[in-house]
């Protein structure tokens, strides 16, 4: 779950690549609460609209057994308004208790609830006894500030029914650029029965048995690695970064991607590998338009026909 990366265009691809589960980007619980379902007939898309007009989030029936919608809340009447919302046609809700970011933690989101297990508790018993059965509730958190911390909130999380939960292998203090905690993500899944998740530092295929195996967690999440190329899914080995970012793109034209999301993904792709002052880089800066995205990747095509699949959709449903 990365925010404005997590959008359909890269969960499909994720899972053309080989992702068992996909997750949303992190939603705000006061904005989605207000978001009105639309089937998008023009897509095959379900559509969750806010109050202003805006796409907040984007899915089709063939994702619905692999994805993970997640929510940022710190209520549990919220969190059960925006889940009955929309579970109907996704696998799980997520609650995220890991995010370290302010726009996550001011509003008493993200990690601001690891230090409030009984609000945990009933965010994650309230969606658990209200949610169809078949819908799972699972929620992400960072380490505590000790081991036993953090085995406390493990098996609080436990004990409200949760299917599973993530494990970020760092303290919220901690960056990216610090190594992850797997020996402490160990001590989390002997804690506790339930399956655990186990993420931080996966950024390659191997990485995703190496960390299970160290752990002993029964999966393994990644995100920055994703990121920066969605092939990291793949088991025979990553493609080359501007094939998997074609890819990508490809998808984001066919499901009309919010232009600034798609952007904004392809300047961190760039970011990674020291580019943006190439060529691609400035062209991509400079793009303004779909029309400018096509061009710089030579996708005029995909873009010319998801435009003409589009107005036939249109057509049809206006002879309905």
């Amino acid at each position: 779950p990365m925010v404005r990366i997590s959008t359909l265009a890269t969960r499909l691809v994720a899972h053309e690549y080989g992702a068992h589960l996909v997750y949303s980007e992190e939603l705000v619980d006061k904005r989605f609460a207000h978001c009105t379902r639309v089937v998008n007939k023009e897509l095959n898309s379900i559509d969750f609209i806010d109050a202003k007009g805006m796409l907040m989030f984007r899915t089709i029936p063939e994702e619905k057994e692999r994805v993970v919608f997640q929510v940022g809340t710190s209520s549990a009447a919220l969190a059960l308004q925006c889940a009955e919302l929309v579970a109907n046609d996704v696998a799980a809700i997520d609650v995220n208790m890991g995010c370290p970011k302010h726009f996550s933690t001011a509003g008493g989101m993200g990690a601001r609830l690891l230090d409030q297990p009984e609000l945990v508790r009933d965010i994650l018993t309230t969606l658990r006894r209200n949610l169809p059965t078949e819908t799972h509730v699972t929620c992400k958190i960072r380490l505590l500030e000790t081991e036993q911390k953090t085995a406390e909130l493990a098996k609080i999380i436990e004990s409200c029914g949760v299917s599973a939960f993530a494990v970020h292998g760092r303290y919220v203090p901690q960056r990216p650029r610090e190594p992850a905690h797997w020996n402490l993500i160990k001590s989390v899944v002997d804690a506790v029965n339930c399956p655990v998740i186990a993420n931080g530092d996966v950024l390659c295929y191997e990485d995703f048995a190496r960390i299970r195996e160290q752990t002993g967690a029964a999966s393994a999440m990644c995100a920055r690695g994703a990121q920066w190329n969605l092939s990291i899914f793949r088991p025979e080995g990553m493609v080359s970064s501007d094939d998997a970012k074609k890819q990508f793109l490809r998808r984001a034209i066919e499901y009309d991607n919010p232009l600034n999301f798609s952007r904004f993904q392809l300047r961190e792709i760039l970011g990674y590998r020291k580019a943006l002052n190439s060529t691609e880089g400035q062209l991509l800066i400079k793009a303004k338009t779909w029309d400018d995205l096509a061009e710089l990747y030579e996708l005029e095509d995909v873009l010319k026909s998801s435009r003409e699949k589009r107005r036939r959709a249109l057509l049809r449903d206006g002879d309905e």
